[in-house]
C-alpha cells in the first residue's frame, strides 16, 4: 500500500492516538519503492527535449535487478526446531497456510529497497466472550510493507510498540486497518480500528489482551540507517544507488537513439525527381520512391552523386565504455563492489566468483542473515503463542531453538568447494573426517552412511579420491 492510497481518517486516528506519522522517512520510502516498482520518478523518465518534444526515457527496470540479487542472499531452504521437529510441524503448517515462503521472498527484495518490512499475526473469525476471552478462530499473518510501518518507541534499536496501516475491501468498499500493539507491565495490548473513504467505522474497533511475546515482527537491512529522523526504520539500500540508477537509463537511452536513428538513409538529387511535378511546378517522389529515397532538392555545384548515401554511427564502442563504468558505479553504491554487473557480448552478466574473495555483498551477508534469522524467530515465537493461547493447546514452546537454514548455492561454487574438500583429504590423509567430509559432498549422503563406505571399502583412500 503507497503512502498516498492511506486513507485520512487512519491518519487523524494516529493523531488523536499521540502517534506522529514519520512524514520524512515517507517521503524517503516512497522516493525508493517508486524506482523498485518502475514508476516515473519526479517527471525524470518523461521529459522535454532542446526541441520542446515531449520524450520518454527508457526504463531498464535496474533497480528491480539489484533488490531481487540481494534478495538472493537470505534465500532460506528450510525453518525446524531441530529436535522437535515433529511437534514443529504445526508451526510448519501455519508458516505454509500464511504464504511465507513465497511472501518472505518478496520481502527480501523490498527490504533491499526501502530498508524495512514486517508482520503481524492475527485472529481472524475468533469468539469474543463477554468475560473478555478469545477462542477459537484462524491465525493468519498480515505482512506490512516499510511506508506502512509506523514505529511508537524505539529502545536500542529495537522496536518495543508499533502501528501498522493496512488496506483491503469489504463487499466492494476499501477498508483501511489501523493496528496498535503496546507494551504495558510486560504484556502487550493490540487495538484494532477499521476506516472506510470517509470516517472510522467505530462499531468495529477492538482491543485484545496479549502476553509477553511480541505479536509483531520487523526485518531491516544490516547496514546501519544513517538518516536523520528514521529512527526504527532500515536504511533503505536504493536510495544511494538512484544517481547511478538515473545514469543507467540515460545511458540507454542514447543506445536507443543512435539504432532508433540508425537506418541507412538514401538521399535523391532534385534531378532524378524530375519526372513527376505537382501542381506548382516542384518534384516530388512517389509513395514506392518514398521508402528508399529522401529528396535531397536542388544540386549544389560541388555536388558530384546525384545519389547520396548516409550511414548514421552507432556509437556502440563508447556506449559501452561508459554503460560499464555506470554498472560499476552502481553497484558500488549498492554494496556489491565494482564488478558485479559487466556489459559482455550485448549482454548484462553477473559475476559469480564469491568464495575466497572479499566482496563487499559477502562482508554483509553474515550481518542480513542474522537479521533474517531474528524476524523469522519472532514470527515463529508469536505463532506459537497465539495457537497456544487462542487454540486451548500448548504442545508448542516458545523455548525451542528456531533454526533457519539458507540456501547457498547463489555464493558458492560447488564445484570447487567438492574440489576444496578433496584436496584436503588428499593433503592430510591422516585426517579421518577430512575424507568422510568429502564422501559426504561427493556423494550427498548423510555422516553416517559416509562413514560406513569409508570403512567397508578395500582400496586406498587416497587411490579413491584421485580416481
Amino acid at each position: 500500500m503507497n503512502t498516498t492510497e492511506l486513507q485520512s481518517p487512519a491518519l487523524q486516528k494516529l493523531k488523536e492516538l499521540g502517534i506522529p506519522y514519520n512524514q520524512r522517512a515517507a517521503n524517503v520510502i516512497k522516493n525508493c519503492y517508486d524506482w523498485y516498482s518502475n514508476n516515473d520518478v519526479d517527471g525524470f523518465h518523461s521529459r522535454t527535449n532542446l526541441n520542446g518534444v515531449n520524450v520518454e526515457v527508457a526504463q531498464l527496470g535496474f533497480a528491480k535487478r539489484l533488490c531481487a540479487d540481494n534478495a538472493n542472499l537470505c534465500e532460506i531452504v528450510e525453518v525446524n526446531a531441530g529436535e522437535s521437529k515433529s511437534k514443529f510441524d504445526g508451526v510448519l503448517k501455519l508458516l505454509r497456510a500464511n504464504k511465507f515462503s513465497k511472501m518472505y521472498r518478496k520481502q527480501l527484495e523490498e527490504m533491499a529497497a526501502t530498508g524495512t518490512v514486517g508482520a503481524y499475526v492475527r485472529l481472524e473469525g475468533a469468539e469474543i466472550y463477554d468475560d473478555g476471552k478469545v477462542r477459537g478462530g484462524d491465525i493468519k499473518i498480515n505482512y506490512v510493507s516499510s511506508n506502512c510501518i509506523v514505529p511508537i518507541r524505539v529502545e536500542n534499536d529495537e522496536i518495543i510498540d508499533c502501528a501498522f496501516l493496512g488496506s483491503g475491501y469489504l463487499n466492494g468498499e476499501q477498508l483501511t486497518t489501523l493496528v496498535v500493539f503496546r507494551k504495558h507491565d510486560d504484556k502487550y495490548t493490540a487495538e484494532s480500528y477499521y476506516f472506510n473513504a470517509d470516517s472510522e467505522l467505530t462499531d468495529k474497533a477492538t482491543m485484545l489482551q496479549l502476553g509477553e511475546v511480541k505479536p509483531f515482527a520487523i526485518m531491516r537491512t544490516a547496514e546501519v540507517n544513517n538518516f536523520d529522523g528514521m529512527q526504527g526504520y532500515g536504511y533503505p539500500k536504493l536510495y544511494t544507488a538512484i544517481p547511478f540508477l538515473k545514469t543507467i537509463d540515460l545511458c540507454y537511452s542514447v543506445l536507443f537513439g543512435d539504432l532508433d536513428k540508425g537506418q541507412k538513409l538514401l538521399f535523391i538529387n532534385e534531378i532524378m525527381a524530375s519526372m513527376q511535378k505537382d501542381q506548382n511546378g516542384n518534384s516530388y517522389l512517389t509513395q514506392e520512391q518514398k521508402k528508399l529515397f529522401i529528396l535531397l532538392g536542388e544540386k549544389l555545384p560541388d555536388q558530384k552523386e546525384l545519389i547520396y548515401e548516409y550511414n548514421p554511427e552507432i556509437r556502440t564502442a563508447q556506449i559501452k565504455e561508459v554503460f560499464n563504468l555506470c554498472l560499476s558505479l552502481l553497484s558500488l553504491s549498492f554494496g556489491y563492489g565494482s564488478k558485479k554487473y559487466q556489459l559482455e557480448s550485448g549482454e548484462i552478466k553477473t559475476a559469480t566468483e564469491y568464495v575466497g574473495q572479499r566482496q563487499d555483498s559477502m562482508q554483509e551477508l553474515n550481518k542480513q542473515r542474522v537479521e533474517s534469522i531474528d524476524y523469522i524467530t519472532d514470527l515463529v515465537h508469536a505463532l506459537i503463542w497465539f495457537h497456544n493461547t487462542f487454540s486451548g493447546e500448548s504442545e508448542w514452546s516458545t523455548d525451542e531453538e528456531i533454526l533457519v537454514e539458507f540456501d547457498d548455492s547463489y555464493v558458492t561454487d560447488k564445484a570447487t568447494e567438492l574440489e576444496s574438500w578433496r584436496n584436503d583429504a588428499l593433503g592430510f590423509p591422516d585426517v579421518l573426517e577430512f575424507k568422510i567430509q568429502y564422501i559426504m559432498k561427493r556423494l550427498n549422503c548423510e555422516h553416517e552412511e559416509a562413514v560406513k563406505y569409508l570403512s567397508t571399502t578395500t582400496q586406498d583412500d587416497n587411490t579413491d579420491l584421485e580416481d
